[in-house]
Order: C-alpha cells, then structure tokens, then sequence
C-alpha cells in the first residue's frame, strides 16, 4: 500500500487538530458568520436608504435611525473581527508549540545512523519555516477559507435572489476562467514553495557549519570565502522565495480581471434594466456594492490556496521526520541491575556502507566495581564497543548483558542513567562552568561541584578565569582549550552517581601530569565508590596500566588481553607500544 501523499497527509492532520480545538475553531466560525450575514445586510441597507431618499419616505429623525443601524453594523463587525482573530490564532499558535515538542521529542529519540543521514540546518529549518507554514495553513488558510467561502454563498445569494437573478447569473460568467487560472497558480505556488524552502534549509546548514566551526575557518583563512559561499546560498534562497511571491502575486491579477468582467457587465445590463424599470437605483447600487463585496471572498480563495500549497510543501518536509521509524527499539521493561557485571558476549557489528567489521566476536567480563582498559590502533573498534554498550548502535550478532539481563529488555533511559560518559569529543551546553557539570546532578551544591573540579584537575583552571565557576563557556565550549572542555565534562561524569563509567580517550587533550593528577584522582574515587565500574579507552597506555584488565583491540578483533604485566611478558603489541611510549615521555622530560 502506498503512502499517503502530502496533501492527504496535511489534511488529515489539520482535520484532528481541529477536533481536538474544536470550540476554538467552532467560536471563531460563529463570529465570521456573525460578520458576513452583516456585511451582506449593510448593502441591502443602502439600497434601502437610497430608494428612501428617492422616494422622500425618511422624517422625524427616520434617516439618523438608519445611519445609527449601520454605524452600529460597522462597530459590530469590527469588534467580531478582534474577537476572532483572538480564539483563531491562539489555537494555531497551539499546533506549532505541538509541532516543534513532537520534532524535538522524535529526533532526541533517534540514534546516530538517523542523524549521519540528516543535516542540521534540515532539521532546525523544520522547526521554524516549515512549522511556520503549517501554522499559518491551521490557522489563516481554514478560517479565511471558511469566511471567504460562507461571505461568498451569502453574497450570490443576495445578488441572485435579493436584487434580481438575471444580474447575479450574468455577473458570474467570468468567474470559472477565475477557477481555471486559479488552478494552475496554485501548482505553480507549490513547486516554487518547495524549491523556496529546500534553499533555505541550505542556507541554515551552511549558517551551522560555519558557527560551529569559526575557529577552523579562520585559522584555514576562510573568511572570506565562507561569506562569498553564504552570499550565493542567501541569494539562491531569497530568488526561490522571490519566485514564489511573484507567483502568489498572480492571483490578484486574475481576481482585479474577473471582478472588473463582472463589474462591467453587471452595469451594462443594470443600466439596461433601471431604462426599462424593471430595477430600482438602490437595487442597482446594492448590487454593485455586492460585487465590491466580492473582492475579499476572491482574494480569500488566492489567499488560501497559497498558504495551503505553502502548508502542504512544509508538511511534505516535515511529517517524513516525524514519522521516521527509531532507529533503536526502545521495548525494555527492567530497571538497571545495580552493582551489576557487564558482559560482551561475542558481539559482532559494522557500519552501514562498511567494507568490514567494526567488532568481530568480541567476548569480554567487567565484575562490578572493577576496571576495564581497551587499547589498541586508531579505528580498531574500541569507542565502537562502548557505543554499544550505550546502545547507540544495536549489535547484530551477539549480545551484552547487565547482572545476566540483556540490554535490550532493559529501559533505554534506565539504561543511560545509569552511565557516566565522557566522549571524545565533549559536548558542553552555552552555559556557565558550574551548570555544565553539574548537568547530571542538578541539585549539587557548589562545593559538590568544585570538588568533581578538583578531581578532574579542571578547579585551578577554572579559577583563573575572570568569573570563575560563573564564566560563560559559550557554545560548544568555544572559549575553552580543548584540555579544558574535557576535564569540564569528566568533572561532569565524576559529579554523576552513575554506577558505570565511561571514559573514551577522555585524556588525549591532556599533558602526562595532568593525566597523572586525573588518575590518582580516579582511584581515591575507587576507594570511595567501590562499586562503581569504570572502562577506560586511550592510546596512552599509562591510563589502563592500573586497570584489573586490559584487552588490546585491532580491526575488530581482541588480540591480546590480561593485566598490564601479563600483557609485557607476551612480548606483543602492548609491549612494544609501552617501550615506545616510556622512550617518548623521558625524551619529552628531558
């Protein structure tokens, strides 16, 4: 079965949105009919005070009564018009707050194969153009509709069968080349809609990228360049939507072409009609007032069908990101084991589109409160296992269980609670060195947080700065070293009650000494927290030395494992990386 198109898709939508708001959207209908059934009563009026004039009916103050009852028509439709404007728009400000949360829940959930499918400037574009768009075809596009097509029926009717039905058919003749050329506007909106919001993705993406990585552009001296590459995407974005203004623009042309068709045979034949006294002069000015009348349920129509088009091009971009399958199925029911061993049962797992294996039947213990040290060559696979663990990536052959339970009967968010990790690239929020780390424990006092400072060698950095604990570190942690950003979030990590450890080359942007601090630091924690298990990754091997085991890793394989000195009297890959890196730390001394 095929999948339903955009446009059934944007319906669909709309039509349960509006159920659920429905006596916004009821109240709202009430007033437009209230002000359409006044605005068609107010040239019947005038035609009526016309023929009064005329005739010489109006004394004793009758005229005032009569320009009183149309004064009071016009306040009434104006306050209407407030009213309804306010319980419309209050309800499709509504769908996009219900829009945007659904988008952010939805991509939190995804994992990382959604999001190295995905660009960022895509995806922050969905959530305010193309939001937008739909808002405005929840809001602007259904009750201008709904007030464009009831002012139109109240209208024809009153010209057809209030004034004269001859006059009313005559005028119409025009108006299916209106709904002719209507048609083919509205394809032509759509496509240029598309292509309009396609570009502006574009240029986020390149806004993104370019913000998040200003200092390697100006190091590469980018500049320039960079701004040139911004300037031709903005140009090609405001083209496209240049493009799709122009062509929404065409409707007033069709619309001022039909009225003024209508218009004129409307007096032509009225003219005709008032010679032969077959139409009074207040009927023929009620009619003509009618026709005026016209212009806002045809340009209603324009309207509506640009925002729709607009609507249905956005909601073409978004609803396949809302609706994208998880890419981790989150079915578990248990709770985390505590003080649970971990272990890696022959696990097997490459990347989509990889030539071959990240990690091929890799089978490993960690005991609860011990030390797990996984070493090896760059892109052997060790930051692979811990993704793993995270459940980042499901295995597809194998299995790693917790206290005997399997990963994936566990809760996805119990999961995770219960693990500390620091990447290798870390993460930090455009906010003051205190909230960054303590992020997972929101309730830490600053002493709390200061001491994790202190165990991850960061506290004297910290304090060296102009306002401390308080700096702001700006986004991604621009204004730190890249040292200082990872001790930031291993102070982080430290600060968590966490039962499991992650440390993922988290010492690569540190000198010896530091790590060194940061070591000693980690076994008081040991002795504090014994419970607590950690995995340590690192090129450095000074970092797993202490560990209760090491296992070495090489294009997915485990070759060698044991204690650091099991692992120098087999003479292997770890020895020789140990002599070569004892050589270089004594030349750097020296």
């Amino acid at each position: 079965m095929s999948a339903p198109s955009p446009n059934t898709s944007l319906t669909r939508m709309l039509a349960g949105f509006v159920r659920r708001h429905w006596t916004a959207y009821a109240s709202a209908a009430v007033m437009l009919a209230g002000i359409a059934l006044l605005l068609v009563w107010i040239p019947r009026q005038v035609g009526h005070v016309v023929d009064g004039l005329v005739a010489g009916r109006f004394r004793d103050g009758g005229l005032l009564i009569q320009l009183g009852l149309l004064l009071g028509a016009g306040a009434s439709v104006y306050l209407l018009r407030v009213w309804w404007r306010l319980r419309l728009f209050g309800a499709s400000y509504q769908l996009g707050r219900e829009l945007r949360t659904r988008l952010y829940r939805r991509l939190t959930l995804q994992g990382p194969v959604f999001f190295q499918a995905k660009r960022t400037g895509d995806l922050m574009a969905l959530a305010t153009n193309d939001t937008d768009a739909i808002e405005m075809a929840a809001g602007d596009a259904l009750l201008a509709g709904f007030d464009g097509t009831l002012t139109l029926i109240l209208v024809l009717t009153m010209m057809t069968l209030g004034v004269d039905w001859r006059l009313g058919l005559a005028a119409l003749i025009p108006f299916p080349l209106m709904a002719l050329s209507f048609w083919w506007i509205s394809n032509q909106v759509h496509t240029a809609w598309q292509s309009s919001l396609t570009r502006f993705s574009g240029m986020n993406q390149h806004v993104q990228e370019g913000l998040a990585g200003v200092r390697t552009v100006r190091a590469l001296g980018l500049v320039e360049r960079n701004a040139r590459q911004f300037g031709e995407l903005a140009g090609s974005a405001a083209e496209a939507s240049y493009m799709a203004q122009r062509w929404e623009a065409a409707y007033e042309p069709a619309v001022g072409m039909t009225l003024g068709a209508a218009t004129a045979i409307a007096l032509g034949l009225g003219g005709y009609l008032v010679a032969i006294d077959e139409l009074t002069i207040g009927q023929l000015t009620s009619f003509t007032m009618y026709l005026g009348q016209l212009i806002w349920p045809m340009f209603a129509a324009g309207w509506v069908l640009s925002l729709l088009e607009r609507g249905r091009a956005a909601w073409g971009r978004l609803e396949p990101a809302l609706s994208e399958p998880l890419c981790l199925d989150d079915r578990g029911t248990q709770a985390m084991p505590s003080a649970a061993s971990l272990g890696f049962e022959h696990l097997c797992f490459s990347y989509p589109e990889a030539a071959k294996a990240a990690v091929d039947d890799v089978s490993l213990t960690l005991k609860p409160g011990g030390t797990l040290g996984l070493v090896g060559p760059t892109g052997a696979g060790k930051s692979t296992l811990l993704r793993l663990l995270l459940r980042q990536f499901e295995p597809q052959g194998g299995v790693i269980r917790a206290g005997g339970v399997p990963l994936n009967e566990i809760r996805l968010q119990a999961l995770r609670e219960s693990i500390a990790w620091v990447p290798q690239e870390p993460f930090l929020f455009s906010a003051s060195i205190a909230e960054n780390i303590a992020l997972a424990q929101p309730g830490a006092t600053r002493a709390q947080v200061e001491e994790a400072a202190r165990m991850a060698a960061v506290d004297a950095d910290v304090r060296r700065l102009p306002q401390g604990y308080d700096t702001e570190v700006g986004e991604r942690g621009v204004t730190l070293s890249g040292g200082q950003r990872q001790r930031v979030a291993i102070a982080r990590a430290l600060l968590s009650d966490a039962p499991i450890l992650l440390l993922d080359d988290a010492l690569s942007a540190v000198d010896t000494g530091t790590e060194t601090q940061i070591l000693a630091h980690l076994r008081e924690l040991r002795e504090i927290r014994p419970e607590r298990s950690v995995i340590i990754v690192s090129h450095r091997l000074s970092a797993v030395m202490e560990a209760d085991h090491i296992a070495v890793i090489k294009s997915g394989h485990i070759t060698e494992q044991g204690s650091h000195a099991e692992l120098l009297e087999l003479a292997g890959w770890y020895a020789q990386q140990w002599r070569y890196q004892q050589i270089e730390a004594s030349l750097d001394a020296a």
